[in-house]
C-alpha cells in the first residue's frame, strides 16, 4: 500500500483482513495516525490440546485443525501487540449473519431452497459456537467506548448447538423440515460440509460482563436469509453440492 494513508487519521482502525503478521506490518507502515485499533483475530489461536471452554488466558499454541491459519493469526496477534500494545484483539468462533460472505449458512439455505436433503458425517456429535456479526460489531463499539483494561477477548454465543440442530434451524427459516442422510465417518467432512469435525467451545465469560445480550441464533439466522435471498453474488461459493452429486 506504500504511503497511501500516511496523510490521514482514524479513530478507530478495524482489521478484519489480516492473516499474518506481513499483512499487520503492512498496514501498520502504510497508515497515518489513528486512536484505536482492533484486530479480528480467531479462535483458531488455540490448540486443541487445552482443556475446552477455553479462555484468554490459556497459552496459544498450533491447532492440528486449523493448521497454519492459526499458526498465522498467532503471529499476527504478537506482531500487533508488539507494536500498538493498546491494541484490541478478538477471537470468534464461526461468525454468521448477515453479510457473512462465506458459504455456510448459505449453503444449507441452497439445500432448502431446492428441497435436498442434508447430509451429516454419521455417528458424530459435533457441536458449533456462532457469533453473529451485528453481535461482533456492537462490541467492538462497547470496547472502544469503555475501553477495557482487558485487551483480548473471546467472543461468541455463550452456547453451543448440535450440528443437526443447526441444520434444522436453517430449513424452519425457510419453513422447511430436512431429511438427513448420513454420510459413512471416513469421508473428510469438508468435502460436502462447510465445518471442521472439531469440537471446541470457547468461554466468553469476559465478553459478556460488558455485553450481556447476544441476539438468538434464530434471529441472526432469519437475518442472514434475507441478506442473502438479495445477495447471492457476494457469497463465496464452494462445491459441496457437486461433491454429493458426484458421490452419494
Amino acid at each position: 500500500m506504500g504511503e497511501t494513508l500516511k496523510d490521514y487519521s482514524f479513530d478507530l482502525v478495524v482489521d478484519v483482513t489480516a492473516y499474518n503478521e506481513t499483512d499487520i506490518c503492512d498496514l501498520l507502515d502504510a497508515i497515518g495516525s489513528f486512536k484505536n485499533y482492533v484486530f479480528i483475530s480467531s479462535s483458531a489461536v488455540y490448540p486443541q490440546t487445552l482443556t475446552s471452554p477455553f479462555n484468554e488466558s490459556q497459552p496459544v499454541g498450533e491447532n492440528i485443525y486449523w493448521g497454519d491459519y492459526g499458526t498465522n493469526k498467532i503471529k499476527a496477534e504478537k506482531s500487533l501487540i508488539e507494536r500498538i500494545p493498546n491494541a484490541y484483539i478478538l477471537r470468534p468462533p464461526y461468525l454468521y449473519g448477515a453479510m457473512n460472505n462465506l458459504y455456510r449458512e448459505a449453503f444449507v439455505f441452497e439445500c432448502a431452497e431446492k428441497d435436498l436433503p442434508f447430509h451429516l458425517p454419521q455417528d458424530t456429535n459435533l457441536s458449533l459456537q456462532f457469533f453473529d456479526i451485528e453481535d461482533l460489531c456492537r462490541f467492538i463499539e462497547i470496547i472502544i467506548k469503555l475501553k477495557p483494561q482487558n485487551h483480548i477477548f473471546n467472543v461468541g454465543n455463550s452456547e453451543t448447538i448440535d450440528i443437526k440442530e443447526w441444520v434444522y434451524l436453517c430449513y424452519k427459516i425457510l419453513d422447511k423440515e430436512p431429511t438427513i442422510k448420513y454420510v459413512p465417518k471416513e469421508i473428510e467432512l469438508r468435502e460436502y460440509f462447510p465445518f471442521k469435525n472439531y469440537n471446541y467451545k470457547l468461554d466468553v465469560t469476559q465478553m459478556l460482563k460488558l455485553m450481556p445480550e447476544t441476539k438468538s441464533i434464530e434471529q441472526g439466522l432469519s437475518e442472514s436469509y434475507l441478506w442473502y435471498k438479495d445477495n447471492r453474488d457476494k457469497v463465496n461459493r464452494k462445491n459441496y453440492l457437486e461433491y454429493i452429486n458426484n458421490n452419494f
